[in-house]
């Protein structure tokens, strides 16, 4: 069992409780380690990805702390490989219906597939 360290626990600042608490039992869930790498963001952040290329838009969840970013750990190291953040998706997915708040992974996306990426939606929470 993994369980989430204080940077992660830091870097939740200001992300709504609920997907806070989807989080913490995704932890004791999931068949990957994970850290949390990023969640609430300022508006500056926001455009620096958007010209990086690494996000698409000046609207996310992450400007109203509705959204984090997971990375998987394997090796003591986080990694990038799709199929780690499958299983990150699953663990986040049950721990979701385990407490009835819902979620969205960016990797579930059509276009711009997002794997770290999970958020509260925009029609339960506005």
């Amino acid at each position: 069992m993994f369980s989430l360290s204080q940077k992660s626990f830091g870097k939740m600042q200001g992300v709504h409780p609920d997907l806070v608490k989807i989080v913490c039992l995704a932890i004791q869930l999931t068949e990957c380690d994970f850290t949390v790498l990023e969640g609430l963001r300022t508006e500056e952040r926001q455009k620096q990805l958007v010209a990086s290329g690494a996000s698409k838009t000046l609207r996310s969840r992450h400007l109203t702390g509705h959204a984090v970013d997971l990375g998987a750990i394997l090796g003591g190291q986080v990694q990038w490989a799709w199929p780690l953040y499958h299983k990150l998706a699953a663990a986040m997915k049950k721990a979701s219906v385990e407490l009835g708040i819902p979620v969205e992974w960016g990797g579930d996306w059509k276009s711009f597939k997002d794997g770290p990426h999970f958020q509260l939606p925009f029609k339960e929470y506005p």
